[in-house]
């Protein structure tokens, strides 16, 4: 803990309103979270893994927190009681503390809504495995004009080039995967599944082509078969929250089942804050939405319960 002396002399003209100190906050929020997605942006995800990534993204908040601690003190002050008074501000900088957390949050919060250059890291997952990239130069070329395509949102363009890339190299993974990433923003689910086969075939412990296939099985509405998908996945890596915040939404946004929903999505929660990473306020509201639905239902106690089996408080 670090605490900081202040020592103020405050006219009655510095007096604040509460309603200019939540503007001058929130002002101060939205420039420094804009600090963190400029770092964020900076970030190299090829060939890393989503747990590399988030941590890379957590340096980037942190960068901002102790000084969103001190401005957002500083505008709370109350400057009603005397035109001269010592103050003193605490920066907390332990990052398991509750304080450090709130300011850590509401960052991580902002930036969920409003920063681009996030959502497009966290979601990316380029780590390489023997098969991942071509030797073959005509396969590489088609492979990045497809993505090139990719970017502009021309997915028919995109499909043509992997393709192509993948006529010179069949071994291609990366390219397959993205032939069924291309396939399924055009909603022909059932080719874009057989892309992501055709990737499992080369390498079968490839976890983005599983995890694709598990959501266009959610696409396609047959949910048993994305909860079996997930479940392979889990045999991979047991520890990523992705497995169980898509089990747990299928459970409580299509099957009613409300009770397996709350228990996976608290998994996925708890996960994502020991991995520090930003999708753990997904995870949050959808356990929100869980409440309100056991709620109305009269399980309020059994949500309790199941929340104090993982340690989360409500």
């Amino acid at each position: 803990m670090k605490n900081i002396i202040l020592f103020l002399i405050i006219s009655s003209c510095a007096l604040k309103s509460i309603s200019q100190e939540k503007t001058a906050t929130n002002t101060l929020l939205k420039e420094l979270s804009e600090n963190s997605c400029k770092c964020i942006d900076q970030i190299d995800v090829f060939d890393k893994t989503n747990k590399t990534v988030s941590q890379e993204i957590n340096a980037c908040i942190k960068k901002q927190v102790n000084a969103y601690q001190l401005g957002a003190q500083l505008m709370q002050i109350d400057t009603t009681a005397s035109n001269t008074k010592d103050v003193t501000i605490s920066i907390n900088d332990n990052e398991e503390s509750d304080q450090f957390k709130k300011y850590y949050y509401e960052i991580e919060r902002y930036l969920v809504e409003n920063c681009n250059s996030l959502k497009k890291k966290i979601a990316s997952f380029d780590k390489k495995n023997d098969n991942s990239i071509s030797d073959n130069p005509e396969a590489l070329t088609f492979y990045n004009k497809g993505i090139a395509a990719l970017k502009k949102e021309n997915f028919k363009k995109g499909i043509g080039f992997f393709k192509k890339a993948i006529k010179f190299d069949p071994n291609f993974s990366f390219a397959w995967d993205n032939l069924g990433i291309s396939y399924r923003k055009l909603n022909k689910y059932d080719e874009a599944i057989a892309a992501y086969e055709a990737s499992l075939k080369i390498d079968p412990n490839g976890f983005m082509p599983l995890q694709n296939i598990a959501i266009v099985y959610q696409y396609k509405k047959e949910y048993k078969k994305a909860i079996k998908t997930y479940k392979k996945l889990a045999k991979l890596d047991d520890k990523n929250p992705e497995i169980y915040y898509g089990i747990g939404r299928i459970y409580a946004a299509n099957l009613n089942d409300y009770e397996k929903g709350l228990d996976n999505m608290c998994k996925a929660y708890n996960l994502y804050v020991a991995l520090k990473s930003p999708y753990r306020t997904d995870a949050e509201k959808v356990i929100s939405i869980i409440y309100n639905q056991m709620k109305e239902k009269g399980k309020e106690e059994t949500f309790n319960k199941i929340l104090k089996q993982h340690n989360i408080s409500h």
